[in-house]
């Protein structure tokens, strides 16, 4: 009899939202995804919780609130690993906005790669979205118009290629902050970038998508750690935003460039080509993170 083999795979929404503006937008440099995210909690919050709701971690409607498990995710029980504050499902993708003005008229468009598959959350952002560029986005607060929110479904294949692949050539193309262990790298080794992807692939699925991997991740970090980084080419970017709300500055630095690695990198692969959608390291919900890989 003819063996099945399972396929495993990583689904999510890659959504673009397309606007038109009502009066002249600017983006600052380094910040066009802190714009979009400036009232974007407030008003998601206005749209899908109840009015009595103080706090979505003690709100018995919390496990069907669009607001709670989008924006404020969190365990109800010990989550994997035991996390207690779950990632956002969703990252924002408008790095090619940055320093831009965008006249009166002129349409423009910012993508969010969704990794939550409940039908309500696609809505619910869209309805977010067309209020808050109704309210006024970046410094000068210009209006837009929500023109159409739209984009597939995808499913990413996690097994090995079948082909070998030797070479990779990894872009990071928004600043990006890698941990190993408690500690901030400056160089993105293979075995701590794959970590992260691994670990990030892993608890996205887990939590929003089909389950939790059923890999030995020991082990395919054992044999991450043989991978070569060959050339290394990043540099450090340092940018801050201030809160609004509190009034602390945050960094969104990081650093950009690109790595090439040499290697047995069939298995690695496809976490790289989901790496592509879902970031990588601190704050990707915000457009850190981002990668491209040759």
């Amino acid at each position: 009899m003819e063996q099945i083999i399972a396929i495993v795979t990583f689904d999510f929404y890659a959504l673009r939202f397309t606007f038109r503006a009502i009066d002249s937008l600017y983006f600052p440099q380094g910040k066009s995804a802190n714009v979009l995210r400036g009232g974007f909690g407030l008003i998601f919050r206005k749209l899908a919780c109840v009015p009595q709701c103080q706090d979505t971690r003690s709100c018995e409607l919390r496990t069907s609130c669009a607001y709670a498990r989008l924006f404020e995710p969190s365990a109800i029980s010990a989550g994997p690993s035991g996390l207690a504050d779950w990632p956002r499902p969703f990252v924002f993708r408008a790095h090619h906005l940055d320093g831009q003005t965008i006249p009166r008229g002129e349409q423009f468009h910012f993508d969010i790669n969704l990794f939550d598959l409940e039908e309500s959350s696609r809505a619910y952002l869209a309805l977010t979205f067309a209020e808050l560029a109704r309210e006024g986005l970046g410094p000068g607060r210009g209006r837009a118009e929500l023109l159409s929110a739209e984009g597939p479904r995808l499913c990413l294949q996690l097994q090995p290629d079948e082909n070998p692949v030797q070479r990779v050539k990894v872009h990071f193309i928004t600043p990006t902050e890698l941990k190993s262990g408690s500690q901030l790298v400056t160089r993105p080794e293979f075995s701590v970038l794959f970590a992260r992807l691994r670990d990030r692939v892993s608890t996205l699925r887990s939590l929003y998508g089909a389950g939790a991997l059923e890999v030995d991740f020991r082990a395919l970090g054992e044999r991450a750690a043989a991978v070569q980084m060959t050339r290394c080419d990043v540099r450090e970017i340092e940018i801050e935003r201030r809160s609004s709300r509190t009034g602390q500055i945050h960094s969104l630095g990081g650093f950009v460039g690109s790595a090439e690695y040499e290697g047995d990198l069939a298995e690695f692969l496809p976490f790289l080509r989901a790496g592509q959608y879902t970031g990588v390291g601190r704050q990707t919900t915000w457009g850190k993170g981002e990668l491209s890989i040759d």
